[in-house]
C-alpha cells in the first residue's frame, strides 16, 4: 500500500528562488512580506545594475509547521537581489537615519517581463523603493539558518 508525501517528512533547505515574470515575483513577494531590515542593509551597485537588500525574513512557509509542532515562529535572513536596475527612487526612506528599520509590504512590477518597466517594494509608513528595471530578474536566497523570531509572534496587521 503506498502513502502520500507529507510536507514533514520533507528536508528543509534554505530558499533559493528567482522570479523572471509577474507570477514568479507574487510568490516571491509574499515569502518576504513582514520582511524587516535596516537602512544600512541596502545597496545598488550602479555599474554591475545590482540592487540587493539584506532582509531579515519571516519564514511563512513554515507557519503551520511551527504553530503543530508548538513551536516558535521563525526567521531568517535572506538576500533579494534586483539585477537589470537603470534607477533607484524612494520616497519615505531617510538614508541618514541609520537606526531606520524598514519593513516591506510587497514586491511589484509595472511593465512586460521582456522590457523595462518598475519594481517597487512597498514598506510600512507610505515608505517605497522604485527600481527602474531593463527586465525583470530578481533572487530571494536564504543565507543564514531559520532563527526564533524575537517576538515570538506572527505578524499581525490589517490587510
Amino acid at each position: 500500500m503506498s502513502e502520500d508525501a507529507r510536507f514533514e517528512d520533507g528536508r528543509e533547505a534554505p530558499l533559493n528562488l528567482g522570479a523572471l515574470d509577474g507570477e514568479d515575483l507574487k510568490v516571491i513577494s509574499a515569502l518576504v512580506q513582514d520582511a524587516v531590515f535596516p537602512v544600512t542593509e541596502m545597496t545598488w551597485r550602479a555599474k554591475e545594475r545590482r540592487f540587493a537588500i539584506l532582509l531579515n525574513r519571516f519564514r511563512w512557509e513554515d507557519r503551520d509547521n511551527a504553530e503543530r509542532r508548538s513551536r516558535d515562529v521563525e526567521r531568517v535572513q535572506s538576500l533579494l537581489v534586483i539585477e537589470n536596475v537603470q534607477k533607484v527612487a524612494s520616497q519615505g526612506v531617510d538614508r541618514s537615519d541609520k537606526d531606520m528599520i524598514l519593513s516591506v509590504l510587497a514586491v511589484d512590477y509595472e511593465g512586460s517581463e521582456s522590457q523595462a518597466g518598475d519594481v517597487t517594494v512597498t514598506l510600512a509608513g507610505d515608505g517605497a523603493i522604485r527600481l527602474s528595471v531593463e527586465a525583470l530578474e530578481l533572487s530571494l536566497k536564504d543565507v543564514t539558518r531559520p532563527y526564533i523570531a524575537p517576538s515570538k509572534q506572527v505578524p499581525d496587521h490589517e490587510v
